[in-house]
């Protein structure tokens, strides 16, 4: 913990790291992703969510591959993709008392959008915690991994990446900030979790890698240590 003790700005993701993946919040996501797929491409479900898991793998989002490839409304899509029920996020008093106590600004950056961040929040108990979010929107559609999103994040809030920490469930999106001298954090689920909508290779969970300084599967006991 010494490795962080002048750290000043905390970077959070969203989705599966602040609240956890059990509560198949992405899960439903990821089956509006699938239909957006079919009506847009007319292809059958089979091979819309095979385009869509590639897209994803190789372009950062689903949503950035269908922007390349069939000029869709980015708009459109978030809003289609976002029309989920949020009940099964409950309010997390530790996290948010933990969030808190830590000294330093706190921020939010998700390929999400603000409207989405803001509904998972309200449901966490942590709607005025942070005190910035950029979101997808805010990077001009280029999603994390893309070294481009980060630039934009860093320079949007003045932060300087030597003094600043990125928590992420998705070790993919750890590989820039490493790079640019920020400490990382990997947020894993306590067991495996793959399913339907989502297939193992997307947690790449329990593996080391250079990028990747920390690894939990408990974030609040992790910022209680800090």
């Amino acid at each position: 913990m010494n490795e962080i003790a002048d750290i000043d700005n905390w970077v959070f993701d969203l989705d599966n790291t602040l609240y956890p993946r059990t509560c198949d919040l992405f899960a439903q996501i990821d089956i509006l992703i699938t239909k957006y797929v079919m009506n847009t491409t007319g292809l059958e479900h089979k091979d819309a969510y095979k385009i869509q898991k590639d897209y994803y793998r190789h372009n950062g989002t689903t949503m950035n591959g269908l922007m390349q490839n069939y000029g869709i409304d980015p708009d459109h899509y978030l809003d289609f993709v976002h029309d989920i029920d949020y009940s099964p996020v409950e309010p997390d008093t530790q996290l948010i008392e933990a969030i808190s106590a830590l000294k330093g600004k706190k921020y939010i950056f998700t390929n999400a959008d603000i409207g989405h961040a803001e509904a998972v929040l309200e449901k966490l108990g942590g709607k005025n915690l942070f005190d910035g979010m950029f979101d997808i929107r805010a990077t001009g559609y280029a999603p994390k991994p893309l070294p481009i999103a980060y630039d934009k994040f860093l320079s949007a809030f003045d932060i300087n990446p030597n003094k600043a920490i990125m928590f992420d469930d998705l070790e993919k999106n750890l590989a820039v900030p490493h790079a640019l001298g920020m400490k990382t954090v990997q947020v894993v689920a306590n067991d495996d979790f793959s399913h339907a909508q989502v297939e193992a290779w997307e947690l790449d969970q329990g593996h080391e890698h250079e990028h990747v300084h920390f690894i939990t599967d408990d974030l609040v006991l992790f910022l209680n240590k800090i």
